[in-house]
């Protein structure tokens, strides 16, 4: 591919531009999905290439499907087009610029997934499968096993010249469950990208009985009292909130239309015992990289140091308008679509606690496991629900609620954290935005928030 690159990036010189560059991305898809008992597999590959080219003000962009000599130029024809008929229009940031670099960077598989067949990876979610369908009262269920194997060519008229290979395992189960007149429903997921190691057979087992505890719970959980209570949040439920609640105001462009964050650099927005990293160096993360789609070397977000806001997320236009270094947040779901500053692994970092001293003192309060959606807004303020919660009583856990919500105002939540455990979960998922869709990590350790609005109904 690098023959490819080098000539997009020549032709755009000989054209003059000011700045140019090719992302060429292969994809090779798998998935088995069981639903109730029935499999279908689907496998494919995904290959094409964007070009952005940036004139006089403006960025243009194209993309193919034919990744040619001749499909190349043409969709680079195309993106400057599209860029001098957009210039001096409305002038858009120049990206900021990068020095000449080359690097290649495979992730390792401990077990490659193309070792692995299709029917092993069956049978392996048929045996999760067998244990979920063994409960009297599901009434449905579906697994999905898939894998992502992606190789991703960058280069620029910078003299850039990076590449970088993974592969993307997850394993998704949702279950619907019924007694009586309640109908309860739960999901789990898995991820790695270490390769077909996502499980052991007593991860297997593990994994359905974790599951099946969530929708039980369900079943014979009760109403909650809406009013506000202290809450502990579990490290996935927490991942759900730094990510949704606190993340997406602490990317670029959400400060610069007015995020609950703008002008707050070097101000107080949480508790003291609060830090919230992005980060794309932790180990085994959906959001672990080395480079982002822009080519830039990715690097540690530091959003909040002890109750402090001290970066933003960037990619290389914001890193220009904020006259700061881009911090590597430029992803894109395909070649289809541009990059936009995106969210890696995002997480609130462990504290000192005990989860039992999380618990010290509350004579009420709930405990937020796992969350099931929600709204969030650009003033901070949310609401989320729930899908795993239970009471706490007397400092201890007590039973499960069902239909349970949480909503808020994000700095005051976080400002209201009294406490943060030890305990650190990685949770893997998929986050939209401007109707992309990336592969995230989240999470972090739990804490307890002093007060909190919950919500509930019959």
């Amino acid at each position: 591919m690098r023959d490819l690159v080098e000539y997009v990036i020549a032709e755009a010189q000989r054209m003059g531009v000011e700045f140019a560059d090719v992302r060429i991305v292969e994809v090779r898809h798998t998935s088995i999905t069981l639903r109730d008992g029935v499999p279908e597999a689907r496998a494919g590959t995904d290959f094409g290439a964007a070009v952005r080219a940036y004139v006089g003000g403006s960025m243009g962009f194209a993309y193919t499907t034919d990744v040619s000599r001749h499909s190349l130029l043409r969709a680079l024809e195309r993106a400057v087009a599209m860029a001098r008929a957009g210039a001096g229009a409305s002038a858009a940031p120049r990206p900021a610029e990068l020095k000449a670099v080359e690097d290649s960077h495979e992730w390792p598989q401990q077990v490659r997934v193309e070792d692995v067949s299709v029917e092993e990876k069956l049978r392996d979610l048929a045996e999760v499968d067998k244990i979920v369908a063994g409960r009297g009262y599901v009434r449905s269920r579906t697994l999905v096993y898939s894998e992502a194997v992606e190789r991703r060519v960058y280069g620029s008229t910078e003299g850039r010249f990076v590449e970088e290979a993974r592969a993307l395992v997850r394993v998704h189960a949702t279950v619907v469950a019924r007694q009586g007149d309640v109908v309860a429903s739960a999901s789990r997921s898995l991820g790695t990208i270490k390769g077909y190691v996502i499980w052991r057979k007593e991860d297997q087992e593990a994994f359905a009985l974790r599951l099946l505890e969530r929708v039980e719970g369900q079943l014979r959980a009760r109403t909650p009292r809406a009013g506000v209570f202290p809450v502990v949040l579990a490290p996935e439920a927490v991942g759900v909130f730094v990510h949704e609640a606190f993340g997406h105001l602490a990317e670029a462009d959400s400060i610069a239309s007015g995020s609950a964050l703008q002008g707050k650099l070097g101000e107080r927005v949480a508790s003291e015992l609060v830090t919230i990293v992005d980060d794309p160096t932790i180990d085994d993360g959906f959001g672990t990289l080395k480079y982002d789609d822009e080519g830039v070397r990715t690097a540690r977000v530091v959003i909040v140091e002890r109750g402090v806001h001290k970066q933003f997320m960037t990619d290389r236009l914001y890193a220009s308008l904020f006259n700061v270094d881009p911090t590597g947040n430029g992803r894109a779901e395909s070649f289809r679509v541009r990059p936009i500053v995106r969210m890696r692994n995002t997480v609130l970092l462990p504290g000192d606690h005990r989860f039992e001293e999380l618990l010290e003192g509350i004579r009420f309060g709930y405990y937020v496991v796992a969350t099931r959606g929600g709204q969030t807004n650009l003033d901070g303020s949310f609401q989320v629900g729930v899908q795993e919660a239970y009471e706490i009583v007397n400092g201890e856990v007590g039973e499960p609620v069902r239909n349970l919500s949480i909503s808020g105002n994000t700095l005051e939540t976080l400002l209201n954290i009294d406490a943060v455990g030890r305990d650190f979960e990685l949770h893997y998922g998929t986050c939209g935005k401007a109707g992309q869709a990336v592969p995230v990590s989240l999470g972090g350790a739990p804490v307890r928030v002093r007060a909190m609005t919950v919500g509930g109904r019959a």
